[in-house]
């Protein structure tokens, strides 16, 4: 759960909120084929951690106050991964108000057309 403070009181959103922000957002970009997974080890960490599997292909994080997203993507050959970070970047910040700190991308296949 990450929770924004403002003069009116907290605001706490839940991950499932932010993975699903995030995916919908990579997903209307253009030359991502699909979402990724993450590697088993860290999907078996994150349901110990938390009591529930993390949703497919994206992580969110808290960091020093910024938001901190993993994105497993499966892409078509030629794809500009910086124009997807920054895509992402803007939609997450414009429906949160939060700083986005990084993403890390990490292509899991990349897909020939």
């Amino acid at each position: 759960m990450i929770t924004k403070v403002n003069p009116y009181g907290h605001i706490s959103l839940t991950n499932d909120y932010f993975s699903g922000l995030v995916e919908q957002a990579a997903k209307q970009c253009y030359g991502i084929a699909a979402m990724g997974q993450a590697p088993a080890e860290s999907v078996v960490r994150s349901a110990l951690r938390t009591g529930s599997l993390p949703p497919k292909g994206v992580t969110v994080t808290q960091e020093a106050g910024k938001l901190v997203i993993a994105l497993h993507i499966k892409v078509g050959f030629g794809l500009n991964i910086s124009t997807i970070t920054q895509s992402i970047t803007d939609e997450v910040e414009l429906a949160t108000g939060l700083k986005v700190a990084r993403i890390d991308v990490y292509v899991d296949d990349v897909i020939a057309d």
